[in-house]
């Protein structure tokens, strides 16, 4: 009875350590308390709590750093298996992934965008440009995911926008694979921003399909 009176009491820890990841409590990158400070705050043994945290470890959602401590990697399992997914598969499959994604994206965003949406994308194109400029190329791939993210969210559909979040990882790969040609000069991103918001979803589309197109070529 005491083997299951424990497994009650770790279940019960996994789940509201999961509950906290999944409502923000700590978002992706934080660190989470201590154990002792968890084992305080739950009601529970510090055993219980590190063997919750194991689980969630094994599970994806948290990484632990030695001598550091344990950090929120995933919010939930399903983006977990998308990303171990992703890990596996080719360029020209991510590539064909985001051709369904973008276009929608863009079509939906000329469409619904909003003018914090707007000043939000105009933002990452400018921490994008001035990355190339300064030839920093992690700059330059994560202000070039954050853009691609911010046109998905304005599309305002949660479905589509969390579907992009989960390959946030693989697309900063597969710009940062590019390497200097990336920080080639380019005008199709502003062009994009300006077909959003000009509210023309046909240009938006056909300057996504050529972002796509010129990274594909960039592959070969």
């Amino acid at each position: 009875m005491r083997n299951v009176a424990r497994t009650s009491l770790v279940d019960a820890a996994i789940e509201e350590l999961r509950r906290e990841i999944a409502g923000g409590a700590w978002p992706v990158g934080t660190k989470i308390p201590s154990e002792s400070r968890l084992a305080e705050s739950l009601g529970m043994s510090r055993l219980s709590v590190r063997e919750a945290v194991r689980v969630l470890v094994h599970a994806g959602l948290l990484t632990t750093r030695q001598g550091d401590g344990t950090y929120v990697t995933a919010t939930d399992e399903s983006r977990v298996a998308l990303r171990r997914r992703l890990d596996t598969a080719a360029a020209m499959e991510i590539i064909d992934v985001r051709r369904g994604l973008d276009l929608v994206a863009a079509r939906l965003a000329a469409a619904r965008r909003t003018g914090e949406d707007v000043a939000g994308m105009r933002a990452a194109l400018a921490r994008r440009e001035e990355a190339a400029r300064a030839g920093d190329l992690d700059g330059f791939a994560d202000a070039d995911v954050d853009f691609h993210l911010r046109v998905a969210d304005a599309a305002h559909n949660d479905l589509l926008a969390d579907l992009y979040r989960g390959m946030g990882e693989a697309l900063r790969d597969s710009v940062r694979s590019l390497e200097e040609a990336a920080l080639e000069p380019d005008s199709s991103h502003e062009e994009l921003l300006r077909a959003i918001e000009d509210a023309d979803q046909a240009r938006a589309v056909a300057v996504s399909m050529a972002i796509l197109d010129r990274q594909e070529r960039s592959m070969a």
